[in-house]
């Protein structure tokens, strides 16, 4: 199994609840090098940091990196890559808005939620 570390936004969250699958430029799925716990840290620290660089410009409320990590039997092929909310084994996420995403310093770790819990995170 392939593990993919893709970062989104709220609003990426909320049409992969939605409509059950994900479609994301391959350009912006990250890829562990290895099945490290390091490798894969840094795989969702850099998909958080593309997140956060698209959640800058949401209304306040909305301002979260979001990353969801897959599971594919393999790396995909291709300009996109479709993940179904099926493919999805978790979703890390900020427990709430984040005032300043530029800023790294004032950034803390992520949460850990469930695929059970998307609809929960999205009304937060």
């Amino acid at each position: 199994m392939t593990r993919l570390y893709i970062p989104a936004t709220v609003h990426t969250l909320a049409e992969l609840e939605r409509e059950g699958l994900l479609a994301i430029a391959q350009d912006d799925v990250v890829l562990a090098p290895d099945d490290s716990e390091d490798a894969e840290y840094d795989a969702l620290m850099t998909a958080a940091e593309v997140s956060s660089a698209w959640a800058v410009d949401l209304d306040p409320g909305e301002r979260r990196r979001v990353v969801v990590v897959a599971e594919l039997a393999a790396v995909p092929r291709g300009p996109a890559v479709q993940v179904t909310l099926a493919d999805v084994v978790a979703v890390h996420a900020d427990a709430s808005d984040v005032r300043d995403l530029s800023d790294p310093d004032i950034l803390g770790d992520l949460c850990w939620y469930a695929t059970q819990e998307i609809a929960d995170l999205l009304r937060r």
